[in-house]
């Protein structure tokens, strides 16, 4: 028996596609690791995430570790600089080896040059779920009655609710 290829049917995942691209520009900003871009709040962690951003990782001459420079408020740097050290753990974490060994912290001011006001705070999610219709809600769980585990009967239900809710936009 022939084994199973998993089709696409031509097309490719998002990730896949942009991984390259954001990894050339993170490279060439000094971030060998993307993720400590991409995924900051959860390398940082929200008070510090929410105080700054990582701007640039420099390599000195002497190859002794790199200097991460973080970009934050005037206000926030003295908090910013009593948690460096703590900060370059959980970094060097990300990185698996002791790759950055300065933090380096510049300010800005509280309104910003290009942008007209730096905010460090991310996105918020585009996605909110609408509120439940009841009666697509009773006509999904008329669906999913049948079925004797509660666990699949829920699941069921949900995702007749879901189907329903998307064919009726």
């Amino acid at each position: 028996m022939p084994s199973r290829r998993a089709s696409t049917k031509g097309f490719a995942r998002t990730s896949s596609l942009l991984t390259q691209r954001i990894r050339a520009a993170s490279e060439s900003r000094g971030f060998a690791q993307s993720r400590l871009l991409t995924q900051w709040t959860e390398v940082a962690g929200e008070a510090i995430a929410a105080m700054s951003r990582p701007v640039e990782v420099s390599y000195g001459r002497g190859g002794m570790g790199a200097t991460l420079t973080l970009l934050t408020t005037g206000s926030n740097a003295p908090v910013l600089e009593m948690e460096k050290e703590k900060l370059r753990a959980r970094v060097n974490a990300v990185y698996g080896y002791n790759a950055i060994a300065r933090i380096r912290i510049t300010q800005t001011a509280p309104t910003g040059f290009a942008e007209g006001q730096v905010d460090f705070t991310p996105a918020p999610k585009r996605h909110q779920p609408q509120p439940a219709d009841p009666a697509v809600q009773r006509k999904a769980e008329s669906f999913a009655k049948p079925v004797e585990d509660d666990g699949l009967r829920r699941a069921l239900a949900q995702l007749g609710e879901n189907i329903l809710n998307r064919s009726n936009r």
